[in-house]
């Protein structure tokens, strides 16, 4: 049996992370866990930037916030957090050892070897220290989960509604 007690989606904002956070929050209702959604900032602090860095920081908590819906927030307790660091990986990593995360739910960009050679990948580097599972979601993705007016309508059941269902 698998028990979830609290599910983390790490989003930069992008569209796998927007589905990265589709499934994540789909996961935490199935589980019955809390849904947390993180975001690691840099630290402007210590360079030169155009914008003063508080107001980066308040426009990156306003975008967070918007992420959830008050469903999410009353069903899931979910929260969000932002982080500052300049390791996005490790803090992704340490928030989930810190905060006992059951699962980690976040996008990959799906760079060729070549660019995750030169770039680096933060689901990689997450993969290899997180201390709990991590699912890595490309957009666009093999969907499985289905919207809830779908549901509701009764055709979850038809092989119409699941791509790769014959």
């Amino acid at each position: 049996m698998i028990v979830l007690k609290a599910v983390l989606v790490a989003t930069d904002f992008s569209p796998p992370s927007d589905a990265a956070l589709a499934y994540g929050r789909a996961l935490a209702r199935t589980f019955g866990a809390s849904l947390h959604v993180l975001h690691v900032v840099e630290n402007y602090f210590l360079r030169p930037t155009a914008a003063a860095p508080y107001m980066v920081q308040e426009a990156k908590t306003r975008m967070l916030d918007a992420q959830l819906t008050d469903d999410d927030r009353r069903q899931l307790g979910a929260i969000t957090v932002l982080e500052i660091s300049d390791e996005p990986a490790d803090a992704i990593a340490d928030y989930a050892k810190t905060h006992n995360i059951g699962l980690i739910v976040m996008g990959t960009h799906s760079r060729s070897g070549l660019e995750r050679l030169l770039v680096g990948s933060v689901a990689e580097h997450v993969i290899r220290t997180a201390p709990c599972p991590v699912l890595t979601v490309r957009h666009p993705e093999h969907e499985f989960i289905l919207p809830d007016s779908t549901e509701k309508a009764g055709h979850h059941d038809s092989a119409e509604g699941h791509p790769g269902r014959h």
